[in-house]
């Protein structure tokens, strides 16, 4: 099983992360396309190609090929609006707000799945990538569909496990060399 090879590959003074990395994904309570999504996403979004390598193959796995295709397209879009986003929002000039963005977001209207699926994975990636504006966005659609607050903060402790267990792999690796 590629988590056990991922958990096994954290150093011992990040053993929370390795708890924290079972604890996630093993003892979830989100459904599988949810939880896998996520997982994806996040893998994705986390820049980590060890993280990714060990993660995709079981997501891949656990998803619909429409599933996995749409969890990639979460990733990918949020990329995208996390920094167009978070940008508009830091500059102290409000009438960016204003401004048409401009650009192509056609996947989160059609993403091939359900959509509060996508909602929540496109929430995790904007954990990731610190974008409160849409972090606040994708909570709201989240909500309003009736998807409660302890569901949101699953994907986000998600998000922050992957995150954290990508940057010390990747850290490790570098100090390895």
């Amino acid at each position: 099983m590629a988590l056990d090879e991922l958990k096994s590959a954290i150093p011992d003074f990040a053993k929370d992360l390795k708890l924290n990395l079972g604890s996630v994904i093993g003892n979830s309570e989100l459904p599988q396309q949810q939880l896998w999504g996520t997982v994806l996403a996040c893998a994705i979004a986390s820049r980590s190609p060890k993280v990714l390598r060990e993660l995709e193959p079981e997501a891949k796995a656990n998803l619909s090929a429409e599933a996995y295709t749409a969890a990639k397209s979460a990733a990918a879009i949020m990329a995208m609006n996390n920094v167009f986003y978070r940008t508009r929002h830091l500059l102290s000039d409000p009438e960016y707000g204003n401004l048409r963005a401009g650009l192509r977001m056609n996947v989160i209207g059609k993403p091939g799945v359900e959509k509060v699926d996508f909602e929540l994975w496109s929430l995790a990636v904007s954990a990731i990538n610190g974008c409160g504006q849409c972090l606040d966005s994708h909570e709201q659609v989240l909500r309003k569909a009736g998807v409660d607050r302890e569901t949101v903060q699953e994907a986000v402790k998600i998000a922050s496990v992957i995150q954290a267990v990508g940057v010390t792999l990747d850290a490790e690796g570098v100090l390895a060399e």
